[in-house]
């Protein structure tokens, strides 16, 4: 992290209930919740620079996207699919992670840090078109650089499966 992230971000990233997002694999074998995080918060504040944010909009981009995913739960675990397993049809639609998540960290967020309306506004908005229409360049950023890193990353975990012990036994082009 740059130093003007680590300004920013420092409690947040140093708060145990933060470190405890090292435990939660997310887009892949290798890339934990905390990883895919800290790098949206990178890539919302290169952003958020290049727009030319003010330092406070830059300030709570980069909080926003440090904890648009602070839901503090695996959602692969066997836990959450007994959960989701209680409801049928749109009920269970409308319950699985992709739907509820931002919710869930908006709340544990605000909680936690005290975070300004706009900034967990943009957390429970940032699964666009699963969740609201964002509001606000905060929240729109928020989303961008959540979804261009989850691309770079499960296209990552993708091509670890493509290894060339994967590909013997196929036939040639």
């Amino acid at each position: 992290m740059g130093s003007e992230i680590e300004q920013i971000a420092g409690q947040i990233v140093a708060h145990p209930r933060y470190q405890r997002l090292r435990n939660f694999e997310h887009h892949g074998p290798g890339n934990s919740i905390y990883d895919h995080s800290i790098a949206v918060a990178e890539m919302a504040y290169a952003i958020a620079r290049r727009l030319r944010l003010t330092g406070d909009e830059t300030a709570s981009v980069v909080r926003a996207a440090l904890l648009h995913d602070f839901f503090g739960y695996d959602w692969h675990s066997d836990r959450f699919r007994r959960f989701l397993s209680r409801y049928s049809g749109w009920q269970r639609i409308m319950r699985m992670h992709g739907f509820v998540h931002g919710y869930i960290a908006a709340d544990r967020a605000a909680r936690t840090f005290g975070l300004s309306p706009t900034e967990c506004e943009a957390i429970a908005r940032h699964m666009f078109p699963l969740a609201p229409m964002p509001r606000t360049r905060i929240a729109w950023i928020v989303t961008l650089a959540d979804k261009l890193v989850a691309t770079r990353e499960v296209v990552a975990a993708a091509g670890s499966y493509l290894t060339p012990n994967y590909l013997r036994g196929l036939p040639e082009l």
